[in-house]
């Protein structure tokens, strides 16, 4: 009796959604699947009905939702594998419907209605260019996920004919990097460092540390980004020019246990909240870890592995006063007249820190668009600016790193907030550039 009310409360949508279910298909014979559309009510995916009654999947803006909106070729991804029995549904007028029936024609499906915004998406996506990477933009004040980019990427209407190249090419053109792809955070992590320091000390405004250009740790030596010596940091100084020597002098006087608290506390090695795919990030460091690894573990460096979407909630919570509401894509459903079937209201998740502790976290990271490492980035803008900028190394080779940045805007009632990461900019590309775009954008 467990297990079956478990089952109706909790996995009953996963079982009727999934593309095994064979009632999908049963569906799909008496229902013209439905529109899913962005929150402006633009059509993302569409079904188009041929003279001799074959159906076609349309996707209007190809391969730029192709991630988050998915497909129904071979199986299905994504919304469409997540709203599938939404759209296969019909709650057309009951006498249409009857109508329909005598007359041996299909009822037309219920629309999803999305929180997707068309022009933040496309300028995430153009914003990328041909880099590998992701972006995520959601509005922190309701966890709604407005824009969600993957690149490389591919085209949805034609993952049928193009499913064996799709499935063996090397970079993984069918991963969503977003929720999925795994990365170590860089300089991003200092935000989390920076919060554990505070958990720990207090107020940090008496912090101070000489920057030399590099630290010992243990047989290794750790360098700030381009040899740069910093002199004379407090602790925003030390955020604001993510000045690598200064936190691992605050990463090897960490508690382990406390950071790890933290860390969990802020969803690591933890379920990440909302009907959304994703992989789950790792914190890994252990009590007995030396010198070394908590000092590179500090500064996003150690075997710490997180998702662009992972560092977002992370960030909303932030710009919400610590407060994360839970992430959703789907505002409502309705018939396919408009008619509102359901819909999805905002709700608080989780307290991840207290608001004083948030409120710290935003002003040190005001610091970092007003004079630190995203100054340039973002000066000259008609909105205010936080955020956290991040190299993270993913080889031996010292040259070779992702960008990264987590950010929010309008920062005394923040609008928007970003996470970008690009794969292998090598110095070449900067996160922080396609954050400023997405912005521009919004206002």
């Amino acid at each position: 009796m467990g297990y079956i009310s478990y089952f109706n409360v909790v996995k009953s949508k996963d079982f009727i959604s999934s593309p095994y279910n064979r009632r999908s298909d049963t569906l799909a014979k008496r229902v013209t699947r439905g529109k899913i559309l962005d929150k402006r009510g633009k059509v993302l995916a569409q079904t188009t009905t041929s003279a001799d009654g074959s159906e076609t999947r349309e996707y209007p803006y190809g391969r730029e939702f192709a991630h988050v909106v998915g497909y129904t070729a071979k199986g299905k991804y994504g919304l469409e594998s997540r709203m599938n029995s939404e759209l296969l549904s019909s709650n057309a007028f009951f006498l249409e419907k009857l109508t329909n029936e005598f007359q041996d024609k299909k009822n037309p499906g219920d629309n999803v209605v999305t929180t997707l915004d068309v022009k933040l998406q496309r300028a995430a996506y153009d914003a990328l260019g041909d880099r590998k990477g992701a972006v995520v933009v959601m509005d922190p004040k309701t966890g709604k996920v407005l824009a969600m980019v993957s690149k490389p990427d591919f085209n949805p209407e034609t993952v049928e004919d193009k499913w064996q190249t799709l499935n063996t090419d090397s970079s993984a053109r069918l991963l969503n990097r977003a929720t999925q792809g795994q990365y170590p955070p860089g300089s991003t992590f200092k935000v989390i460092t920076a919060l554990e320091y505070i958990r720990e000390h207090g107020n940090p405004d008496d912090y101070s540390y000489v920057c030399q250009g590099q630290i010992e740790a243990g047989s290794n030596t750790i360098h700030c980004f381009g040899g740069k010596v910093h002199g004379q940091v407090s602790f925003r100084d030390s955020l604001a020019y993510s000045c690598n020597t200064s936190f691992s002098n605050i990463g090897q006087g960490l508690k382990i246990p406390d950071f790890k608290k933290t860390t969990k506390k802020l969803l690591f090695d933890s379920k990440l909240p909302g009907n959304i795919s994703y992989k789950e990030s790792h914190f890994a460091l252990s009590d007995q870890a030396g010198i070394a690894e908590r000092m590179m573990t500090a500064i996003g460096q150690g075997k710490t592995q997180v998702s662009p979407y992972h560092m977002a909630l992370i960030t909303s919570a932030i710009a919400n006063g610590g407060t994360l509401m839970k992430p959703y894509l789907v505002d409502s459903v309705t018939n396919y007249k408009g008619a509102v079937i359901s819909s999805t209201k905002p709700e608080k998740y989780a307290e991840l820190m207290t608001a004083k502790e948030a409120s710290m976290l935003k002003d040190y990271m005001s610091s970092v668009t007003k004079y630190g490492t995203a100054a340039s980035a973002m000066s000259g803008t008609s909105y205010t600016t936080a955020g956290k900028t991040g190299t993270a190394e993913y080889s031996s080779d010292k040259n070779k790193d992702h960008s990264w940045f987590i950010g929010m805007s309008n920062v005394d009632d923040p609008d928007l907030v970003v996470s970008v990461v690009i794969e292998a900019a090598d110095g070449n590309a900067k996160a922080v550039n396609v954050a400023r775009k997405v912005f521009d954008a919004y206002y």
